[in-house]
């Protein structure tokens, strides 16, 4: 019977997410990995070399489907926005193995090739649009782009009972509000 290696590696890289996302990387068991994908420690190995290039491809595979799914749009930043935090909260192991690689590996991640272009790409398209005064450009590109990223990953505070919890759509709503706050010139 003939092996499938793109199916088995996307199979390892489906298990993978789920272990790093979970546990991280010290934490995460490539014996778990095997056991989940349906594969072999060796196979892993052999394909990834190590624990850490597994986490790299995880990582820029979730980078490249975000990327994908959700394009800058300069001409409604805050509609960005909220795709952005709704495919957060669709897929919230990115969030997870982003916080992972920052504590484990001092965001060594973001400084891969797959991230640094679909950051520069940002960076550029909101160059030009405030250059073009359809952006405020009261703050250069590169931090725009950080704050308007930040606010989509915020999540709900832990509630002592006494207050409401905030939905999915009033906190949509709330980063939109906030990244229109932050072009007004």
């Amino acid at each position: 019977m003939k092996r499938d290696a793109q199916a088995t590696r996307q199979r390892i890289l489906e298990a993978a997410t789920a272990e790093f996302a979970r546990y991280g990387i010290a934490g995460a068991r490539i014996d778990r990995i095997a056991k989940a994908s349906g594969s072999n420690k060796a196979m892993i190995y052999a394909y990834y070399h190590s624990k850490d290039q597994l986490f790299d491809a995880v990582f820029d595979a979730l980078i490249v489907r975000n990327m994908n799914d959700v394009p800058v749009d300069v001409h409604d930043l805050a509609e960005y926005a909220a795709r952005l935090f709704d495919q957060f909260q669709k897929y919230p192991e990115v969030f997870r193995i982003g916080v992972w690689d920052g504590l484990e590996r001092g965001a060594v991640g973001m400084k891969t090739d797959a991230v640094v272009e679909a950051n520069r790409h940002k960076v550029a398209e909101i160059r030009r649009a405030q250059e073009h005064g359809l952006l405020s450009a009261t703050f250069p590109p590169n931090i725009l782009l950080d704050l308007v990223i930040a606010l989509t990953q915020t999540r709900p505070l832990l509630m002592d009972g006494s207050e409401q919890e905030i939905d999915h759509a009033e906190r949509r709503r709330a980063i939109k509000d906030a990244v229109n706050a932050l072009l007004r010139h």
